[in-house]
């Protein structure tokens, strides 16, 4: 058993979050698609194959992408359609007509990085000008709140805690419903030993995304924290619904078994490893 589950099994306070903190990017695994907006992996190739979504294959293999941050535009509006009860079929009519919108016609067009494009390079190659380009994309109203998100991350790699805390909230009143910011002050206050802060935002991000997996994750955490065990192991349930084939499966069943008999996940006799 490894160091991590020893420590989740044992509860110590505060257990570490399933997945660290999400910032926006410029490039998102197929994985990375399908745990953010719940959409199968088959539904996701589909779309690309038949050119609704443009991503860039992975290598060799033909049934891998990448996807960048023009495409996750049009995954949020996928999420938005979805939340308006729209079926996938209906999505993807929807999608289909409006591919002339989102494709150049004759072949790709060069075009210059906008502030935002240029601070997500910058920032997965750990420059410190990033947050230059985020506050500048800012100013010129370019993608404000997922600028402050990113703000808010290359705040907690200072070790500047309220720093995050501001550009987060920044963030949430830009846009209400970015699921980054409140996963990410979710993952804060619950650092922070803060639970109900930390439910609150885990459901917000649930209830803007009900498929986002990792959260259901952390939101068991958190209910097992306030002693709500159904709510805890519903979370659970839903989580392993969403991941089946996750590597950390075994250790699901276990926190599940401990909350169906209503003892604490010490009970196991297995030891913190801090």
């Amino acid at each position: 058993m490894t160091e991590k589950i020893r420590k989740i099994l044992s509860f110590p306070s505060p257990v570490p979050a399933k997945a660290d903190y999400q910032r926006v990017k410029s490039s998102y695994s197929l994985r990375e698609i399908k745990q953010m907006f719940g959409l199968s992996e088959r539904t996701v190739r589909r779309w690309t194959e038949t050119g609704i979504i443009q991503g860039t294959p992975v290598g060799d293999s033909a049934a891998d992408f990448t996807y960048d941050f023009q495409a996750l535009t049009l995954f949020r509006r996928v999420r938005e359609m979805r939340a308006q009860g729209l079926t996938i079929k209906q999505i993807e009519a929807e999608l289909q007509g409006q591919m002339s919108l989102f494709r150049p016609v004759g072949g790709q067009v060069a075009r210059l990085l906008t502030p935002f494009e240029e601070a997500l390079l910058l920032h997965e190659q750990d420059d410190e000008k990033a947050a230059e380009f985020y506050l500048e994309a800012i100013n010129e109203g370019d993608n404000i709140a997922e600028a402050y998100c990113n703000l808010g991350i290359i705040e907690l790699e200072r070790g500047k805690t309220i720093g995050a805390l501001e550009n987060f909230t920044q963030s949430l009143k830009h846009d209400p419903r970015h699921v980054e910011a409140h996963y990410n002050l979710a993952n804060l206050y619950y650092d922070a030993g803060d639970f109900p802060l930390a439910r609150l935002h885990y459901e917000a991000a649930a209830q803007i995304e009900p498929n986002f997996s990792l959260v259901y994750y952390n939101l068991a955490l958190v209910y097992h924290r306030l002693n709500n065990v159904p709510a805890a192991t519903q979370s659970l349930n839903r989580y392993k619904e969403l991941e089946p084939s996750d590597e950390e499966i075994e250790l699901v069943d276990q926190l599940l078994k401990a909350m169906d008999v209503g003892r604490p996940a010490t009970d196991f006799g297995v030891e913190s490893g801090r």
